[in-house]
C-alpha cells in the first residue's frame, strides 16, 4: 500500500514550484528572526527589562502552557476557512506581540504578551502544517526535507546575528533584536501572501466529526512517542552543556563546537536523507533507526566523564554526529507519519494535535533531563539511550496499525487531482 499516491492534495511538480519556493523562503526568514530572538531573550528579559530570572522562567512556562490550548481550535479553523488565512493570522498577531515586548517593564504585562506570542504560535504551527501538506506537491518528503534544510539555517544564521548583539550587550543591541524578529514574522507573512495561494478547504467526507483525531488512536500514539523521543533535541542543547561543564575536562568551548556540529549536520544530511523518507512505513523505519542512532550516541556522551579533556572534546564531536543523523531520521519519521497518517481534509486538526503533544513534551524536558538522567550521572545517559530505542522500535508496528485501521489507511485511497478551481486567489 502506498498512502500517498494518488492524495487530494497532491499538485503536479511545475504548479507546485513556485508555492514551494514562497514558503521556503517564508520560512527562512521567520526561522533567521527566531534564531535572533532565541539566544538572547532571557538576556533581554533580564538584563533590559531587569526582571529577575526566576520570574522570566515561571511567565515562559505559564505561556507555554497556556499557548498549547490554540492547537486544535486553530487546526479546526485551518480546515475550514483554509490554512492560509489562519497561518498569515497567526504571523500578524505574532508581529504585534513581539514588537510590543520591548514596551513591557512588568512580569504581570510580560506574562500577558508571551501568552498571547505562544497562542499565536502554535495557532501557525497548525495552519502551517497543513499548509505545508497542501503544497508539498508530487514530491512532499522532498520538499519538506528541503523546507526544513532551511529553516535549521535560518536558525543558525539568527544565532550567529544575535552573538554580535550580545557581544555589544547594549539596551539598543537588544531592543533592535527582538524587532527584527518581529518584522520577520512580518516579512515571512508578506513573502506567503504574495507567492502562496489561498488554498481552499477540502471537501469534509460524511461522518467527519470535530475533534476526530482525538479517536484516531493510531496517531494519537504515533504523537505520543513522537513527544517523548523529542527529549533527544534537548539532550544536545540542554543536557549536554551542562555534563560537559560540569563532569568533564573538556574546554568550555566544546559547548559551542557540539552545537555548531549539530547545525552543520542537520543542514548538511536533511535534504539528502530526508528525501528518502516519503511514506509512513518509511517513516517508522527512520523513526527505529533513529531510537538505534540514540543509542549509540548517549553512552558516548557518558564516555566524556572518564577521559582527558581532548579525548572528551573528540568523544563529544563524535557523539553529537551520530545523534545529528539520529536527529535528521527522527524529524523525517515526524514529517512522514505526521502528515502521511493524516486525511487530507483534516489536516490541520491533526497537525494542531501534532504541535500540541511536541510543546508538551518539550515543555517537560528540561524536568526530565536535569531532574532525572543529570541525577543519575553515567548511568542515567545509558538509560536515556535504551528509551530512544525502544521509542523508535515502536515506530514500525505504529505505522503498520495506523495503515490498516487509522485515518492512514483512509487518507491512501485514490482521489481525483484538484483542478485549478481548488485554488482561490
Amino acid at each position: 500500500m502506498t498512502p500517498v499516491a494518488g492524495r487530494a492534495d497532491r499538485i503536479p511538480a511545475a504548479d507546485a514550484a513556485g508555492p514551494q519556493r514562497a514558503l521556503i523562503a517564508a520560512g527562512f526568514v521567520n526561522r533567521v528572526g527566531n534564531g535572533l530572538f532565541n539566544a538572547a531573550a532571557v538576556l533581554y528579559f533580564t538584563l533590559v527589562v531587569h526582571l529577575p530570572a526566576t520570574q522570566v522562567g515561571a511567565g515562559l512556562t505559564i505561556a507555554g502552557l497556556c499557548g498549547l490550548a490554540a492547537g486544535l481550535p486553530a487546526g479546526n479553523l485551518a480546515d475550514r476557512y483554509g490554512p492560509r488565512t489562519i497561518w498569515l493570522t497567526a504571523l500578524a498577531v505574532q508581529t504585534a506581540a513581539m514588537a510590543a515586548f520591548v514596551l513591557i517593564d512588568d512580569w504581570a504585562t510580560f506574562t500577558l504578551v508571551a501568552t498571547l506570542d505562544r497562542l499565536a504560535a502554535t495557532a501557525g504551527g497548525a495552519a502551517g502544517g497543513a499548509l505545508i501538506a497542501r503544497v508539498g506537491g508530487e514530491q512532499p518528503a522532498a520538499f519538506r526535507a528541503r523546507l526544513r534544510t532551511f529553516v535549521n539555517l535560518g536558525v543558525v544564521v539568527g544565532t550567529l546575528g544575535a552573538a554580535v548583539a550580545i557581544q555589544v550587550d547594549t539596551r539598543a543591541a537588544y531592543t533592535w533584536l527582538i524587532l527584527a524578529n518581529a518584522a520577520s514574522f512580518a516579512g515571512a507573512g508578506l513573502i506567503a501572501l504574495l507567492g502562496v495561494p489561498r488554498y481552499a478547504p477540502l471537501p469534509r467526507p460524511r461522518g467527519h466529526r470535530r475533534w476526530s483525531v482525538l479517536a484516531d488512536r493510531p496517531y494519537v500514539s504515533f504523537v505520543a512517542l513522537y513527544s517523548a523521543m523529542g527529549l533527544q533535541y534537548q539532550t544536545v542543547s540542554l543536557l549536554l552543556p551542562v555534563w560537559l561543564t560540569a563532569h568533564t575536562e573538556a574546554p568550555r568551548w566544546t559547548v559551542a563546537a557540539v552545537y555548531a556540529v549539530n547545525s552543520g549536520v542537520c543542514v548538511l544530511l536533511q535534504s539528502r536523507l530526508g528525501a528518502r523518507v516519503e511514506t509512513p512505513r518509511q517513516g517508522g523505519r527512520a523513526f527505529r533507526l533513529a531510537g538505534l542512532l540514540f543509542l549509540l550516541s548517549c553512552p558516548l556522551m557518558a564516555l566524556t566523564a572518564e577521559v582527558p579533556g581532548w579525548v572528551a572534546l573528540a568523544l563529544a564531536v563524535l557523539a553529537v554526529v551520530v545523534h545529528s543523523v539520529g536527529e535528521v531520521y527522527e524529524s523525517s519519521a515526524g514529517f512522514a507519519l505526521g502528515f502521511g497518517l493524516a486525511p487530507d481534509h483534516a489536516q490541520g486538526q491533526y497537525q494542531g494535535l501534532f504541535g500540541i503533544g511536541f510543546d508538551a513534551g518539550q515543555a517537560l524536558a528540561p524536568v526530565v533531563l536535569t531532574g532525572a538522567v543529570l541525577a543519575l550521572g553515567q548511568p542515567g545517559w545509558l538509560l536515556l539511550g535504551v528509551l530512544f530505542a525502544g521509542l523508535g522500535a515502536a515506530g514500525p508496528p505504529v505505522a503498520a496499525w495506523a495503515e490498516r485501521t487509522g485515518a492512514g489507511a483512509r487518507a491512501g485511497r485514490p482521489a481525483p487531482t484538484p483542478s485549478p478551481s481548488g485554488v482561490d486567489g
